[in-house]
């Protein structure tokens, strides 16, 4: 499994390790879309309390998969709820990057998905603000430092580990 902030390459990365170890990825905030709607919909119609439940259901639903690479959304292992039926059934990684590198990589992502906790008038300040409220929760995780280092590095570093 891979965690930590959007933007910190759980998606691209998910894919090649998927690939590599001839596994399926799962991205559960894609579940979720494909499901209820597209994730700015959910937290402006129903709100983030909402999104969050959808999120629990999920992560109980894809804890039960085997071989499979499942990168979460960036929230959702912070739930002890999440984290407990996740890491139960697998490893966790968590990726990771400072405030000036996940802004870089969000404002690159042209047509990517809408972020509703960034959607404020200064989102540098939020990501910084958020990445620091969620440290002690990612940090109970093995991290993966992502900045300066290509998505195929990233997963190959994974990958070793996992077979370590």
């Amino acid at each position: 499994m891979l965690t930590g902030f959007m933007g910190s390459g759980k998606t691209t990365v998910g894919r090649l390790v998927a690939r590599e170890l001839g596994w399926t990825f799962v991205d559960t905030d894609d579940v979720i879309v494909a499901r209820h709607g597209s994730i700015e919909a959910i937290f402006a119609e129903r709100g983030e309390d909402a999104f969050r439940a959808l999120e629990r259901e999920v992560a109980a639903e894809v804890a039960r998969s085997q071989h499979h690479v499942i990168a979460t959304g960036g929230r959702m292992l912070l739930d002890p709820a999440n984290a407990d039926a996740l890491t139960a059934t697998g490893r966790v990684f968590c990726l990771v990057a400072d405030a000036d590198e996940i802004i870089r990589r969000l404002q690159a992502d042209i047509g990517g998905p809408v972020r509703p906790l960034l959607s404020g008038e200064y989102p540098a300040a939020a990501v910084a603000r958020l990445l620091d409220e969620r440290a002690a929760g990612y940090g109970q995780f093995e991290q993966v430092r992502t900045a300066g280092r290509s998505p195929q590095d990233i997963a190959a570093d994974i990958i070793e580990r996992l077979e370590a």
